[in-house]
């Protein structure tokens, strides 16, 4: 039996040594390497061929929903799955529509995550339970309909960011931008959402359940 090669993309390794003992339990999958950064994970796929690449959004270096774009430039046939710490349908929406065909939160259990990766490894879409509603009704719904689904993914990771608690200068690099970049970017992202300050920025969020 042919088993499912695996690429491991986080920077924690007690989040790759939790993965690596959860998939050692099934036969037929198998991990094929392992990456702690975009660029890693990027250098890897060039040079070996996976089945599935599991990987994480917040990493150093090449991040978030523009590793999802690149890995699919790269290697259009891998089967992306995200594996995020980002509980929340916006995210989860953003990434499948980059070309990933699955999403499993950090916060799910093993079986969620075994699922995802033999469900991604044939071809097939899935979302771990605890986004999977979310998920349906923003696919589901008119694109463009709200104020942050007009963002482009920089200004949307950068909204991210900034939620999470992140100063512009944080912000700036872990995305591995300059602070003039990234300010820029938050200008436009608050004139979309015709916000003027962060606690208005804060109240739109949770408003629309973007804050995890």
């Amino acid at each position: 039996m042919k088993k499912t090669s695996i690429l491991i993309a986080d920077d924690h390794e007690v989040v790759r040594t939790g993965i690596r003992q959860v998939l050692s339990l099934c036969d037929d999958l198998e991990i094929g390497a392992e990456a702690t950064n975009g660029n890693e994970v990027l250098a890897k796929i060039r040079s070996q061929v996976f089945d599935v690449v599991l990987t994480d959004l917040a990493m150093p270096g090449v991040s978030g929903i523009d590793l999802v774009h690149r890995i699919k430039a790269a290697r259009p046939e891998a089967s992306v799955l995200v594996h995020s710490m980002y509980v929340d349908g916006q995210t989860a929406t953003r990434a499948l529509a980059a070309g990933a065909l699955g999403y499993v939160s950090k916060g799910s259990d093993a079986t969620n995550l075994i699922e995802g990766v033999r469900q991604v490894a044939r071809g097939r879409r899935y979302v771990s339970s605890d986004l999977v509603d979310e998920v349906l009704s923003n696919l589901s719904a008119e694109r463009g309909g709200l104020p942050h689904e007009r963002l482009s993914e920089r200004e949307f990771e950068v909204l991210r960011l900034l939620l999470d608690g992140q100063s512009v200068s944080a912000a700036a690099a872990s995305l591995a931008l300059s602070p003039k970049t990234v300010s820029t970017h938050k200008v436009r992202m608050m004139h979309k959402l015709n916000v003027k300050t962060d606690a208005e920025l804060m109240r739109y969020a949770m408003t629309h359940q973007l804050v995890r």
